[in-house]
């Protein structure tokens, strides 16, 4: 799990600088693999615009871009498919020095003279994928050194999880171990959600097993218009290695980190009846999915389908022919719960290890289903130009309560050989959001939260206290 200082300090108020919080997080039992920079200082490297493309003479795949860094046009040589006039995007000025000791220097290619470089994400080191050189905000001042235009100026955190931690997932999964370090509360970005009861909408969700979908919510956004994220958005992202798309998928994946609860989106107009099924897959039956891929399914595989086909395999990967595109007008969008066995064999079976099925698989919120819905149904509205439709569906027969355990203090005190009592015990299990109550002396009335899916024994509740306390404490 990727994260970045300045994105947790949103939800938590601490003046702990990274190495800090990345220690504690180690003691805590969240292994932080990585404390650095979220990029390289890439002197010399600008926001540039592409003032006009013109077909390199001696080289069917190379163009000549004439380049605008604010005080002067420069010609560049340029081989990526996506290099266009208009386009706002990177590029390494003559003497600039990129990652892996590159320098850019003064070239002829095929004959015609180059003066810099325009680059690729991955190439400045900010991302691990490549698809073309960068596509920036239209608005970023022309000239302006890339780190400052794109807010780089920050420290990437990757804390390798257990599997039984799936609440750390997220943004604000470490923000609360963070803290129960410095004794502050998060602030969830979204507090009460409407309530969803299905009438009066213009679609159906059928969930023909609970036990595999135990909860699935949609709402329908009408009157989007597709189109590049905000700076600060795909700032986000691309701090943490993920390369923005456009408005409306840049939001699911923003809001898949930032609450550990993946969604996706769906062109409402591609789906036949207006009808959301969810079902297993029928013998023989198959699907292509984004990737461009068709996968051969099996019965114990979950789809979500329309009223005619498979538009999605559940929890893993949508399906290439409800995709939102360019023309996506009207957006259907989903946040479930799926069972976690269920999406653990499909993604081994068909070899899909995806962003979501990661999460699906170790077991996300089913309180939380809501809650990410409405934080990115805001964003939407906010960032796409779309009008939320009132109401929505929300499926939860499958929700079951959560089930008290009782603590005692002796137990506690018998395994850790430390003298405590029981409200010192509730104090430290409160400040990470477990309800703990004191019944008497003796005796705590735990209540494991939904997010917390690993908490099933008493045990389990004095494991989490030790790590709270400190090992080095025992």
């Amino acid at each position: 799990m990727k994260l970045t200082y300045n994105w947790l300090r949103e939800y938590i108020d601490t003046e702990l600088p990274p190495e800090r919080i990345a220690d504690h997080l180690t003691m805590l039992g969240l292994e932080v693999d990585a404390c650095q920079p979220c990029a390289p200082d890439l002197p010399g490297v600008v926001v540039a615009r592409i003032e006009a493309v013109h077909p390199h003479p001696n080289a069917d795949k190379l163009q000549l871009c004439d380049v605008s860094i604010g005080a002067e046009v420069r010609r560049v040589v340029c081989g990526a498919p996506n290099a266009r006039a208009g386009l706002v995007t990177a590029m390494a000025l003559t003497g600039a020095v990129l990652p892996g000791n590159f320098t850019i220097k003064p070239a002829k290619i095929r004959g015609e003279e180059s003066h810099g470089m325009l680059c690729s994400a991955k190439e400045l080191g900010i991302a691990e994928e490549q698809s073309g050189i960068m596509e920036l905000d239209p608005e970023l001042p022309l000239g302006a050194p890339i780190v400052e235009a794109l807010r780089l100026n920050d420290t990437m955190i990757e804390v390798d999880l257990t599997p039984n931690r799936p609440d750390c997932a997220s943004v604000l999964g470490v923000a609360r171990e963070v803290g129960g370090v410095v004794g502050a509360r998060i602030r969830p970005p979204v507090g009460e959600t409407p309530e969803l009861n299905g009438q009066d909408v213009v679609f159906g969700v059928e969930v023909r097993s609970a036990a595999s979908c135990p909860r699935y919510a949609a709402r329908l956004i009408r009157g989007v218009k597709i189109g590049p994220s905000p700076t600060w958005l795909r700032q986000r992202l691309l701090a943490v290695g993920q390369r923005p798309i456009n408005n409306v998928v840049d939001i699911t994946n923003f809001v898949m980190l930032e609450y550990g609860q993946p969604l996706h989106a769906f062109d409402f107009n591609k789906l036949a009846g207006g009808r959301i099924v969810v079902r297993h897959a029928a013998p023989g039956e198959t699907i292509t999915t984004l990737d461009g891929v068709a996968r051969q399914l099996d019965e114990q595989m979950l789809l979500i389908c329309d009223a005619e086909k498979p538009v999605a395999l559940a929890g893993i990967m949508g399906g290439g022919n409800s995709e939102v595109d360019g023309q996506t007008t009207d957006i259907l969008l989903e946040s479930a719960c799926f069972d976690a066995i269920g999406i653990r064999r499909t993604a081994g079976k068909l070899k899909m290890n995806t962003e979501a099925s990661y999460r699906f698989e170790r077991g996300v919120d089913p309180l939380g289903v809501p809650k990410a819905l409405e934080r990115a149904v805001r964003l939407m509205v906010e960032l796409a130009g779309g009008q939320a439709v009132d109401g929505g569906i929300d499926f939860r027969e499958g929700l079951k309560p959560a089930t008290p355990l009782t603590l005692r203090v002796a137990r506690v005190r018998s395994l850790l050989g430390m003298a405590l009592s029981g409200e010192e015990i509730a104090t430290l299990l409160n400040g990470i959001e477990i309800p703990t109550e004191v019944v008497d002396s003796g005796t705590l009335r735990v209540t494991p939260p939904s997010f917390r899916v690993d908490l099933e024994r008493e045990v389990d509740l004095i494991e989490e206290f030790a790590r709270l306390a400190g090992f080095d404490a025992i």
